[in-house]
């Protein structure tokens, strides 16, 4: 059995103090020019307290044209850099690795936020998304390779690239979405591309001290399952990174496509010769019981979402009482408030049915 409270050393040398990731959760709650709120310093400071052992921020965009939802965290610019220089300061004192997740929502951008057509690598008539010249592709590149600078200097010990749920790397490496017929489009080395020259900038930049991560979904988006072992495999075997992040959506469903049905989905990922690199997967790891099948399936550290939200420090409860259930949903607004989240983060969960009272 894996020791929840035992520390992970990443490739890079950065300590992880256990086995709990605070998962990158949408919030809406900060502020509409991307700067970091009071609320969302306050709702990730309060998971580092509570003991997660490593802290990731929201999905935070890259370019303003990227932002995904309303209220999100931005990293597009040094003007945001005093808010995450705040964040990082606070989260680190607690003994916690502060890492930021870099994304771009591509064509899933909602046109009215940005006043725009959305972008995508060709053309998308169901999103009206416009395709990306092959020189705006290098521009988003170095706009994420830039955003991992930033973050470096902001104190940052690491970045997650996004490239899972249909944003905009996945719609490079989806052979539905992308239809382009240059050096980032077609074979899958192609679609691959832009996703291996921005994690191999980000290394070559930031140093090999740097924690760097990427997460990818193996389903929906045209995603085939063998695609993204392949290219996980890659990043292994390539070296710049130091973790993958495989989102699952459920961690313990089958395949939806039948001819992966052999195995559960945690299965084909954990077949991968991960080396040294470190590995986590997100959903539905609620209780004290799923977080140890997680671990005990040979999977290094787990992401926490849904648990996070209802009990800050998740983690301490854990470690404290092995058969720990958090509390059941649908929860009071004052139960959340107590716990750290902001009226708009309350206001936005009111989406999901059954959760707040």
């Amino acid at each position: 059995m894996t020791n929840a409270n035992s520390a992970i050393i990443f490739p890079c040398g950065a300590t992880m103090k256990n086995r709990f990731m605070l998962a990158p959760l949408t919030n809406q709650q900060s502020h509409e020019n991307g700067e970091l709120s009071n609320d969302e310093l306050k709702w990730l400071t309060m998971r580092a307290e509570g003991g997660f052992g490593m802290v990731m921020t929201c999905a935070s965009h890259v370019q303003k044209i990227g932002k995904g939802f309303p209220g999100q965290l931005g990293i597009f610019s040094d003007n945001l850099n005093a808010g995450h220089i705040k964040l990082t300061t606070k989260i680190k004192e607690q003994g916690s690795l502060a890492v930021i997740q870099l994304h771009h929502a591509g064509m899933r951008t909602p046109a009215e936020l940005i006043n725009e057509s959305p972008v995508c690598p060709s053309d998308n008539k169901e999103t009206n998304a416009r395709g990306l010249t092959i020189e705006e592709v290098k521009q988003l590149r170095d706009d994420f390779i830039n955003a991992a600078i930033r973050a470096k200097k902001c104190g940052y010990t690491g970045v997650e690239v996004h490239g899972a749920h249909g944003y905009i790397i996945t719609q490079f490496l989806s052979p539905k979405i992308n239809n382009r017929t240059d050096a980032y489009g077609g074979s899958l080395i192609n679609r691959s591309r832009l996703l291996f020259e921005i994690v191999d900038a980000i290394r070559a930049t930031c140093g090999k001290e740097f924690l760097i991560g990427v997460r990818l979904s193996p389903e929906r988006f045209g995603m085939d399952i063998n695609e993204i072992k392949w290219v996980c495999q890659r990043l292994i075997n390539e070296g710049n990174i130091d973790f993958l992040d495989i989102s699952l959506w459920d961690s313990f469903k089958t395949p939806e496509e039948k001819k992966y049905q052999n195995s559960s989905l945690l299965e084909h990922f954990s077949s991968l010769d991960f080396k040294k690199v470190k590995w986590t997967v997100a959903g539905k790891i609620s209780t004290a019981m799923d977080v140890q099948n997680i671990l005990d399936a040979g999977v290094d550290f787990v992401s926490i979402g849904t648990s996070a939200i209802l009990h800050h420090n998740f983690p301490k409860l854990v470690l404290e009482n092995p058969a720990f259930n958090p509390i059941s949903t649908p929860v009071s607004e004052e139960h959340l408030i107590k716990e750290g989240l902001g009226e708009k983060f309350i206001a936005y969960l009111k989406r999901w049915p059954d959760f707040v009272k």
